[in-house]
């Protein structure tokens, strides 16, 4: 609620923070690989602004710790509200970059996970298709 008045289009920010986190909670656990890919994917996206990258980190670990503690958040819920606020605002649409995203994949090592991951994609991609259409 904080980031709501504070932050310049948080929900935009809050978007994006909830895409890493389905890529980065998929597992359960944020390894070291995946730290250093946030930050990198985070900087990318926010390049002309440090601060900004910084706290979309900040709400990826914040949504990642709801999930692991069960404190009103789980993964099957994070991906419903992806799924909701695509069709509540198309505009979050052009936000979904599976790039960025893929890019997470590759410090996943077990197979089941990277399949679990590659299936978060692919339900990634066909939201952004829906908004084509």
């Amino acid at each position: 609620m904080f980031r709501e008045f504070v932050v310049y289009h948080h929900s935009s920010l809050e978007f994006r923070a909830k895409l890493l986190t389905l890529m980065i909670s998929s597992n359960g656990e944020i390894n070291e690989c995946e730290k250093q890919k946030l930050k990198e994917v985070a900087h990318t996206i926010y390049s002309e602004d440090y601060e900004r990258a910084e706290l979309l980190i900040d709400t990826v670990h914040e949504y990642h710790t709801k999930i692991i503690t069960r404190n009103g958040l789980d993964f099957e819920h994070l991906i419903q509200q992806v799924a909701k606020d695509v069709k509540e605002a198309k505009r979050f649409c052009k936000k979904i970059d599976i790039g960025p995203l893929a890019e997470l994949m590759k410090c996943t090592e077990d197979e089941d996970e990277r399949l679990f991951q590659h299936r978060i994609l692919e339900f990634l991609q066909m939201l952004k298709q829906e908004c084509r259409v």
